[in-house]
């Protein structure tokens, strides 16, 4: 009977979401808000069909650790160290001030100082699973609001480990504070250090070992070995299992199997997390929302406000621009996951009253739920206070500062913009160069990563961090602008793959003499597609058309070249050479 409960449990998810969260995708809203109002309306404050959200809160957990693992996959330590600024600098004042305001305001209200200080600490903290799933969504990852966004939450959850450091002596004042902290902070630098080093002299010869059995599963139960026992090994000493996990991907990301590990992951990422914002929308106590409207409603309006406001500003003092800095605070507004942790933590232990904690979970789930309308508003906000795409070298490195292992594309027409959305789809960086300004104050609009520069001149290419670059790609119309660029790049960087779209064969070996890694004759290429299709309709086999167009590019196109010429009216006739 119980695992028959299990299951109906199970159905009713499933069930919910597949009805409710399409329907939010159809009028061109966010999945997490789907998701939030599936769980809504199969909770116990709605229908009733989930009696008790508590029995999959820790089973949906589990979305958050797949999301902060998949997220190390995307980092490395090079980009994490150029986000350090942001990190330990914008994030750590954000996490203070926002804490110090809410709970000085809590102590006015007459809350005890404990109760203030867990209330302001929970209410800093910002939706880590909301805010990145936009972001992806969208493929935002690489623009600069939101690197800066993802590198605030990434403070905001390192600071989860001492507060919940600091619940246990909140109650306790023989305790001595400084201690326990540093004891806490010892033992947390000790664990993860053994993890980077255990994770680099066995994870990358374990995988190579798993690789070789050609076993997909047991690829994918290694996979989940890691998360899980990355995250078990920082609970054990006080860590959240979201952070062990985000450790792991981090290692996992030096390695040249993150990209299967990614695929892997994926699917239990996206379900887990499904799972998580409908355990939160479950979480929404509607009675007491409806009794207590008008002050949840002055708090949620408040919160808001005023989380948006004072993160807007932090941002302008750390010189960011204002257009980014409009977009960073709003969607960095609510309350997150982890201010449930942190509160539902003290109800248990009695330093905050029930009702009172209730109130706070149900401000922190509404906040989570406008999330969708403050990034909305974020976004025409920063529109209106983008400025004209400037030409100054400076503005170009401040832009471009926090990127490493990108790609940069030089040409942004359609050829140029084609590559960008292949790379974007994929979750990859890059920064792109054109010197079109129309173009260009497009591209800003739309929020894309795309900056005026001449990839000629050796003083852009340092700007967009040609040294941390993973390759470049050169999709510029002009011939000799296109073998100019390709000549810079490789004089700056002989060791950089560089990729270029050539008009013809002649500008193709042109290409190669400047430096070009590798050339494609888009003429050429055109033509051998069109063959293949001709080929297929007349009933020549897939294979054998594969195997004909691939052996063409094997030889770099060199059968094609000097068939024909072009004659006088411009009909193609036979050529002379053998």
């Amino acid at each position: 009977m119980h695992a028959s409960a299990q299951l109906e449990e199970v159905l009713v998810f499933l069930i919910a979401a597949v009805c409710i969260v399409p329907l939010f995708r159809w009028f061109k809203s966010s999945a997490v808000l789907g998701y939030l109002a599936a769980g809504l309306v199969v909770g116990p404050h709605a229908l009733g069909l989930i009696k008790d959200p508590d029995s999959v809160l820790f089973l949906a957990e589990f979305g958050v650790i797949f999301l902060l693992f998949a997220i190390g996959l995307e980092l490395s330590v090079e980009r994490l160290k150029l986000m350090r600024h942001y990190v330990f600098g914008l994030g750590a004042v954000q996490v203070f001030l926002t804490t110090l305001i809410i709970g000085g305001v809590m102590i006015l209200a007459g809350l005890s100082l404990e109760a203030a200080l867990i209330i302001g600490s929970g209410l800093a903290l910002s939706s880590t699973a909301f805010v990145v799933q936009l972001l992806v969504e969208r493929g935002d990852m690489i623009t600069r609001y939101g690197r800066v966004s993802f590198s605030v939450l990434l403070f905001q959850d390192l600071a989860i480990v001492p507060l919940l450091a600091l619940m246990p002596l909140l109650g306790a004042p023989d305790f001595s504070v400084g201690g326990a902290l540093a004891i806490a902070a010892v033992k947390a630098v000790a664990v993860v250090a053994a993890a980077v080093l255990i994770g680099r002299r066995v994870l990358r010869p374990l995988y190579r070992v798993i690789a070789a059995s050609r076993l997909q599963e047991l690829f994918v139960a290694v996979t989940l070995l890691v998360v899980l026992g990355a995250g078990w090994l920082m609970s054990q000493v006080g860590i959240s299992m979201a952070l062990g996990a985000f450790l792991a991907g981090l290692l996992l990301a030096e390695t040249e199997y993150r990209h299967q590990v990614e695929a892997d992951i994926r699917p239990f990422r996206g379900l887990l997390l499904g799972l998580f914002f409908m355990a939160v929308g479950m979480a929404i106590d509607l009675p007491l929302v409806a009794r207590e409207w008008w002050l949840l409603l002055l708090a949620v309006v408040a919160l808001l406000v005023v989380k948006s406001a004072l993160i807007t500003v932090i941002c302008l003092l750390f010189r960011l621009p204002a257009n980014v800095a409009l977009r960073v605070g709003p969607l960095l507004s609510q309350g997150g996951e982890f201010g449930f942790v942190l509160v539902g933590a003290a109800m248990l232990r009695g330093l905050l009253d029930l009702d009172l904690g209730q109130l706070v979970l149900a401000l922190i789930a509404l906040t989570m739920a406008a999330t969708p309308a403050m990034d909305w508003l974020g976004g025409r906000l920063s529109r209106l206070a983008t400025p004209k795409p400037g030409h100054s070298l400076d503005a170009l490195r401040e832009e471009t500062e926090g990127i490493a292992e990108h790609i940069i594309i030089a040409g942004f027409g359609r050829v140029g913009q084609t590559v960008a959305q292949l790379v974007g789809a994929c979750g990859l960086p890059y920064v792109a160069l054109d010197m079109d300004d129309a173009r260009i104050a497009h591209g800003h609009a739309a929020g894309l990563p795309l900056y005026y520069g001449d990839a000629s001149r050796v003083d852009v290419l340092e700007a967009v961090g040609i040294e941390r670059a993973k390759a470049a790609v050169i999709t510029i119309d002009r011939a000799d602008e296109a073998s100019h660029a390709v000549a810079a790049l490789h004089r700056r960087m002989p060791g950089l793959p560089i990729f270029v779209r050539s008009h013809d064969m002649s500008h193709a070996r042109e290409l190669e003499g400047a430096g070009a890694s590798a050339v494609v004759p888009e003429t050429v290429e055109a033509s051998l597609q069109l063959g293949g299709i001709l080929l297929s309709a007349v009933g020549v086999g897939t294979d054998d058309i594969t195997r004909v167009m691939n052996e063409l590019r094997d030889s770099n196109y060199a059968r094609l070249e000097g068939l024909v010429e072009p004659s006088g009216d411009g009909v193609a006739g036979r050529g002379k050479k053998k």
